[in-house]
């Protein structure tokens, strides 16, 4: 029992990460909780109106097990609105500055594609940028994570969100993110970002065929050997299996998450926190009930 114990350990790989100045084990599987400052995200639970209404959301993921909270002001659903980014700075940073001042211990990542909206997010109290565009967007998001010293998750997105889902194609997805992945953290580390979590971005420029093939190919990420984020939370990977709607999607959220979890340990960018949290422990005891016999 001690040696499957011990070999289980050796067989995960030590994943830290450096978030002003201190290392946190990223190594298993762990609950980011969505929330979102945007009037039109796609699933509307997920919205937050006010700074009453964020604290509330906030203090009820963090009850339920989210290790982090993710912050976006801008909606990078299919087709959404582009808005300036005078409108996103508007919609995020007082909310930031709340929330960190209620929350000084809590990892807050903040979602957005902009150099400068990262910047001012930092600097306010954000502790990771969560970039859908991996670097593509904005050729100055590496100059500034590295100015800071941020933990960066990078995304991968083909196109823009308001195009990306027009006719998504590739000689052969799981490759061709591979590829994407290994230019863009080489470009990363180049320029003084070390600290970085990949996200293959499923919905993100992909059809429902690409979006199972990465998440039945997940493993070959582990080539990097970064933290993975996956967000599938309520999004059209399961709806359109399953014929709902984002609102009805928890239980097949669920039930791919569980699928997941046995898999590969990730971080999981979640709406609902709770069950997620009920997944990895269940999964937890699945894959290490060999040290418990």
């Amino acid at each position: 029992m001690i040696l499957d114990k011990a070999q289980d350990k050796l067989n995960r790989t030590k994943k830290s990460i450096n978030i002003r100045g201190v290392l946190h084990d990223f190594s298993r599987s762990m609950v980011m909780g969505i929330i979102n400052l945007s009037p039109d995200s796609f699933h509307e639970a997920s919205r937050a109106h006010g700074i009453d209404e964020l604290l509330s959301q906030a203090e009820k993921h963090i009850i339920e097990g989210a290790q982090i909270l993710d912050l976006g002001a801008y909606s990078s659903r299919p087709g959404a609105d582009d808005i300036s980014e005078d409108e996103e700075l508007s919609r995020l940073i007082s909310p930031l500055r709340e929330l960190r001042k209620t929350y000084p211990e809590l990892i807050i990542s903040v979602d957005t594609f902009r150099s400068n909206v990262a910047d001012q997010a930092l600097s306010t109290g954000a502790d990771i940028i969560n970039d859908i565009s991996g670097g593509k967007l904005d050729s100055n998001m590496f100059s500034i994570l590295a100015k800071h010293k941020a933990p960066y998750i990078m995304m991968h997105m083909q196109g823009r969100p308001q195009t990306m889902q027009d006719h998504p194609e590739y000689t052969h997805v799981v490759d061709d993110l591979l590829l994407f992945f290994s230019n863009q953290i080489q470009q990363a580390r180049n320029a003084g970002v070390h600290d970085i979590i990949i996200d293959p971005g499923i919905g993100f420029g992909k059809t429902l065929a690409h979006n199972y093939e990465i998440l039945r190919s997940i493993e070959r990420f582990e080539i990097f050997e970064t933290p993975i984020l996956i967000g599938i939370s309520r999004k059209s990977v399961i709806n359109k299996v399953l014929n709902t709607k984002a609102k009805y999607a928890l239980n097949g959220s669920t039930a791919l998450h569980a699928i997941l979890a046995s898999k590969t340990d990730a971080i999981f960018r979640v709406h609902d926190v709770k069950e997620m949290t009920e997944v990895l422990q269940i999964s937890e005891m699945y894959r290490d009930v060999k040290t418990l016999v």
